[in-house]
This record gives C-alpha cells, structure tokens and sequence, in this order.
C-alpha cells in the first residue's frame, strides 16, 4: 500500500543568467547584425547614448579589473603576434557609425541601381507591345510562369487553367501568344528547353553568320552530344566539317544558358571585416576594426537621476540592462581579439606562403590556446571575417582537418587542395594528370593520400576529371 511521504534530496542545477545569454547572443552576431541591434537599444533604452564623433576618445568604461589587467599583459608578452588595439582609440565619424544620421545616403551608394525582377522587365515591355486585351491577359499569364532563369516552368494546358473562368483560351492561342513573349529582351526568355532557349539567341543573328544552321541544328537536336563532348560522333550525324563544327559550337557556347540571370541577378552582398591582419615592424598585427566598434555609453545625466523610490523602478532596471550590454561588448572586442591572434599565430606560414602552407587545425586547439570552450570559439568565429593580404576570409576558413604525412606531421585538407590545383594547372594539356597519378605526386611530397581523395577534393573544386580536361583543356582556376 503507497503511503504519502516527505523526501530531501540535493542536486545542483546550471543555470544561463540573463546576462551570459546576452554575452552569447552578441558573441555571436556578425559586425553588421551587431550595429543594428545596439542601434534598436539605442531607441529603447534611455540610459544609453550614442558617442559622438568629438567625444570617442575613451572605451565604454572600466569594464577590466585591476586583477585582470596584468595576466591580460603577461599573454600579450607571450604571443608572437601583435594586437593593434584600437577599441578606445579610434573615433567613428560619419561614414562609420551604424546609426549615423547619413545612413540614407550610404542605402542609395549601395542599393540596386535597377531594382526590377525579369517578370517587371518583360511586363514594362508588354506595355509598349500592341497587345489587345486578351492576348495582354494572356502574355501576363505566360511571365508569371516564367521563373527567374528565364524558362517557361508550366505547360500551355497549365497556363489555360489559371486564365479561367475570366477567359477560356486553346492551346493555339497561348502558343500564339508565347511567341511574342519569347521575342521580348533578354533573347531566349520564355523557353521550355535549353535546346529552344539556345535557339531563339541564334536566331537573332544574321542567318549568313559561318556556322549559323550547324548551330541550330546542334541546339535542337545535339546538345548531349555536346555536353559528353562526343565531338567525333557529333562531326558524322552532321557529316559537317570540322571547321564547320568549331564554328557552330562557337555560336552555341556564346548563347547564356539562364538569360534571366542577367535581369534578375541578386544585389551585392557586401561583407564588412571584423579584424585587420597586416605586418608591422615586429611581425604581423592583428586590430580589431575601428568601423565595426559600437560607439555607445552609459547615460550619465539620467543614471544621477535616479533614486531609491518606487518610482524608479524601471528606470533601474533599465540601467542595470545597459550596463550588462556594455560590459558584454567589451567581452565579445576581447573574446574575438583573442581568437583572431590565436588563428594568426597558427597561419603565419598561410599568410606568408598562401594556401598550400595552411597548417591543420580544429577548434579544440583555439580553445585550448585561449582557455575557452568549444561553443564559445564555434560562436565568435560563426559570421565574423579577417581581412588579410591575401584577401578577406571567414574566420572558419582557417579551421580544417589534417591529413596525417609520412614523417607523423600533418597536412591541412586545405592545403592539399591547393597542391592539387597547382598540379592540375601546370600540367601537359595533352597528357593530363589522372587521379592516381596525382595521388603519387602527392606522396613523394610526403603526403600520402588515397585517388579516392583525389578524386573527392577535385570535385569539390569544380574540376573534371583527366579525360574532360583532355578533350577541353585545363579550366581557369
């Protein structure tokens, strides 16, 4: 029989205090993400204030201990790469603040100068066509079903259904009208294959052009041939010559296989750097960038306002939050310098020598280096980008697995793609390196490596295997 009773137990529990969640979620927001957020705080928070340009002359606050400052110092002695630390040096001007009042005029520098998808681009075309009612209905049909490569995605009886009740349309109609469409800029919208897309830009050329009916000919009916490079095969079901083929397959490869994309290409994407890396007089520096540094304090004026009433009590609580922020912002600046040195230390052979010098490495051994947990490296390095003299990468670029070599060292994955790329390039375009034959080079370096890797690694860089590079020649890499 179950009798009711007191128990006692002990347990201890882990639990993410408010502010070591914030101290995660801003450890982990890209440059950009960053300055919106602290500019939404801006709005919200009375007891923040933006530093104006005249005033930057100063950090946040005192946010470092006295205890901590010496052991800051001795790493800083210990390591080899220099810290270049503008977080209190540097004042953000105008073109650098994310809340700046001169933020309209930067959105029209950078924003897309047209604007407009290929279905405003051909509708706006349709307009000045003498289109009646009904076949304008009709051609709008047919550019909705357009998709943004340019290809008709639906078929005539699909494109008849979505026009009723309001209009009942035969096949012969729409096909009527689908011309016209397909006569509109770019050539080649509104194709239902690459074969008729390729055909509709010949066709616009001078039909006395050498090679004009080669070419379509080898649109409409010969495009795989042309895709297995089958040269020989295709030359006899032409029964062309082979001045006539290279011709023909000039005009065919000078046709854009997606005209859509040359209307509806996706805006800029622009990546703003977290860390500079450049060389200074003792080695390499690493320096935190000046544009991407929030310039926000505490509100002194209002903070000496406050009392022990009531009354203030949400005017507290909003102080006790911006100081959380500011002292999480000064653990995300030293958190990220502490990473990015770490990583420059471990790559100097990179930024001297380039790829085929990147040393293996995980984020185990950048959180042992720097006494932190694994997450918290994955975080800091998740969006974040150096800029170097050899380019702007990912801070996860520089993380990759090892290839153990013949004398116990290891090899990046990185590198050896690198040294596959060389190899490839520099090799006999008639006798291109097979995979095993680049395995075995590889080796003698003191990299021993499987043709199945090879093979892997070629293919995650985009380049065909020995036979294609034969029949086309070595592809620009």
């Amino acid at each position: 029989m179950l009798k009711p009773s007191l128990q006692l137990k002990l347990g201890q529990q882990l639990t993410m205090t408010p502010q070591l969640q914030q101290a995660i979620r801003l450890l982990q927001l890209p440059a950009l993400e960053l300055q919106a957020h602290i500019r939404e705080l801006l709005e919200t928070n009375v007891m923040l204030e933006p530093l104006e340009e005249a005033e930057a002359t100063g950090t946040f606050e005192t946010l470092v201990t006295a205890a901590e400052q010496p052991k800051s110092a001795e790493r800083a002695a210990e390591s080899t790469v220099e810290v270049l630390d503008g977080w209190g040096e540097h004042s953000a001007g105008p073109a650098e603040t994310a809340w700046n009042a001169d933020d309209d005029e930067r959105e029209k520098e950078y924003a897309d100068s047209t604007g407009q998808s290929l279905q405003d681009h051909m509708l706006w075309q349709l307009e000045l066509a003498r289109l009646d009612a009904r076949e304008l209905a009709i051609a709008r049909a047919i550019v909705d079903a357009v998709s943004d490569d340019g290809y008709l995605t639906e078929s005539l009886e699909e494109i008849g259904q979505t026009l009723l009740p309001e209009l009942e349309c035969s096949n012969e109609e729409i096909a009527s009208v689908l011309k016209r469409v397909q006569a509109l800029d770019p050539a080649g919208v509104g194709a239902r294959s690459v074969g008729e897309c390729i055909e509709l830009q010949l066709r616009q050329l001078d039909p006395a052009t050498p090679g004009f009916e080669t070419a379509l000919c080898i649109a409409l009916h010969h495009l795989e041939l042309v895709a297995e490079r089958e040269l020989s095969l295709l030359r006899r079901e032409l029964r062309a010559t082979e001045e006539e083929i290279a011709s023909a397959l000039a005009l065919v490869r000078s046709c854009h296989p997606r005209p859509g994309a040359t209307v509806s290409a996706g805006s800029a994407e622009y990546v703003v750097p977290d860390v500079f890396v450049r060389r200074t007089e003792h080695g390499w520096g690493v320096e935190i960038n000046p544009a991407t540094l929030p310039r926000v304090r505490l509100n002194q004026s209002y903070a000496s306002l406050i009392g022990r009433n009531a009354s203030h009590a949400s005017m507290r609580a909003q102080l006790q939050e911006a100081r959380w922020l500011l002292k999480s912002l000064e653990i995300r600046h030293e958190t990220l310098i502490k990473v990015a040195r770490s990583i420059v230390e471990r790559q100097t052979a990179f930024l001297e020598h380039g790829e085929e010098h990147m040393r293996p490495m995980i984020l185990k051994d950048i959180a042992e280096a720097v006494t932190m947990h694994e997450s918290t490296i994955s975080r800091v390095t998740s969006g974040k980008y150096m800029h170097t003299p050899r380019g702007v990468f990912e801070l996860r670029y520089f993380f990759s697995s090892h290839v153990e070599g013949a004398d116990g060292s290891g090899t990046s994955s990185t590198a050896i793609r690198a040294k596959i790329r060389k190899l490839v390039k520099d090799e006999d375009p008639e006798a291109p390196l097979s995979d095993g034959r680049i395995a075995e080079l590889l080796s003698a370096e003191g990299i021993p490596v499987a043709r199945r890797t090879v093979a892997k690694y070629r293919e995650a860089m985009g380049i065909g295997p020995s036979n294609e590079r034969r029949r086309t020649g070595p592809k620009q890499m």
